[in-house]
């Protein structure tokens, strides 16, 4: 995939235990993380009377160890009054719970992700240790022994940190469009969906500033993935529908994503987001013209060798496409005797509109957004 260009204001990240300030009353901080992605960015919010805290980082000592230092030498003796988890996955939520406890303050986050990780909490999603996970894998291609590989691999994330905290016993739910008066201004919640089921995103249209979280990344793409859990789902439409609705952003914001680093240019990286989804799909509907399972996809979207979980993530993330494709009434499924999904193209169209010699390379980014 290429990379357009965009204008970073800062060409590093804070050093972990300090603060940056990028706007009146905004500050960004780094907690490190394992793997590819090394690190999560994390976001103050200045009130009257206190700090909000948006994102939290993973349930990790090293995290814990640098919010206590931040508290002490970055907040300028305030409280932390409330945390807005933008949405449910552990280097976003992983703190949550210590730091409302510590300071006593509220948890704000959509119902949908507050309720999915609260279900999660512990082990993380049962279906990938049940006759649900077993089905669902397998209807994908996948050898009887992935599962086993898979939960090795989980457990050893889970020592990273990458697992379902518990959750505050409580929260305050966020909506599409709800104002909170943070510092004098005006935080507008804007909820996308794809990469979560209720994304909420802070927009500030007099600073002229966007928390947008994992619902736009400056360089790598947020991983939408089918998972066991709801083996229908559509979440590449709901992505797509979202990145439609996000293009009113205005050009001149500046986002503060939870990975990379702060840019300007939204509407450029949505379009080239919303361009190489579509890529991908029509790049699937030609490897299709012969039926293929999901597993055969892989090598179509991804360049790289995968570990089992993130195998996991790009096997949930081809059948995402399937799924839009299938929405879109471009392929066809079928379950074949052996118990595994097999996936058709039968657009009489494809011809004029196939370009197989054009596309997008196989991706060699993280998939574990």
């Amino acid at each position: 995939m290429s990379i357009i260009e965009l204008n970073y204001p800062w060409s590093a990240h804070p050093v972990p235990g300090t603060t940056q300030e990028v706007a009146p009353g905004v500050r960004w901080l780094m907690m490190p993380m394992g793997g590819s992605l090394t690190h999560i960015n994390l976001y103050l919010l200045e009130d009257t009377n206190g700090w909000w805290v948006i994102d939290t980082g993973l349930l990790l000592e090293e995290t814990n160890e640098l919010w206590h230092q931040i508290f002490a030498k970055e907040l300028g003796g305030k409280p932390v009054i409330g945390v807005i988890c933008t949405h449910m996955h552990p280097d976003h939520i992983g703190q949550s719970k210590m730091i409302t406890d510590e300071f006593r303050c509220t948890l704000h986050m959509t119902r949908a992700e507050y309720y999915q990780a609260r279900s999660f909490a512990g082990s993380g999603p049962s279906s990938h240790h049940s006759w649900l996970g077993q089905e669902f894998y397998q209807r994908a291609g996948m050898p009887a022994g992935y599962l086993d590989e898979m939960r090795k691999s989980f457990e050893k994330r889970a020592a990273e940190g990458m697992h379902m905290p518990e959750m505050p016993s409580g929260y305050h739910r966020l909506q599409d469009n709800n104002v909170l008066t943070i510092g004098g201004h005006d935080w507008r919640v804007v909820v996308g969906s794809g990469h979560s089921p209720e994304h909420a995103c802070l927009y500030c249209a007099a600073l002229k500033v966007m928390i947008s979280g994992d619902q736009i990344l400056p360089i790598i793409t947020s991983n939408v993935s089918v998972h066991p859990t709801e083996p229908e789902a559509n979440p590449l439409m709901d992505w797509m529908e979202s990145h439609d609705r996000f293009l009113h952003v205005p050009d001149d914001t500046l986002v503060l994503p939870a990975h990379n680093l702060p840019f300007y240019g939204v509407r450029e990286r949505l379009r080239q987001l919303i361009s190489h989804h579509e890529d991908r799909m029509l790049a699937i509907e030609e490897h299709c013209v012969e039926p293929a399972v999901a597993k055969d996809l892989l090598p179509v979207l991804f360049a790289r060798e995968l570990d089992p979980r993130q195998m996991m993530m790009a096997l949930g993330e081809a059948i995402a496409h399937l799924h839009l494709l299938m929405h879109r009434n471009r392929i066809e499924r079928t379950l074949h005797e052996d118990g595994c999904y097999r996936f058709r193209s039968i657009d009489p169209d494809l011809k004029r509109r196939s370009h197989p010699d054009s596309h997008d390379a196989p991706s060699d980014r993280p998939v574990m957004v």
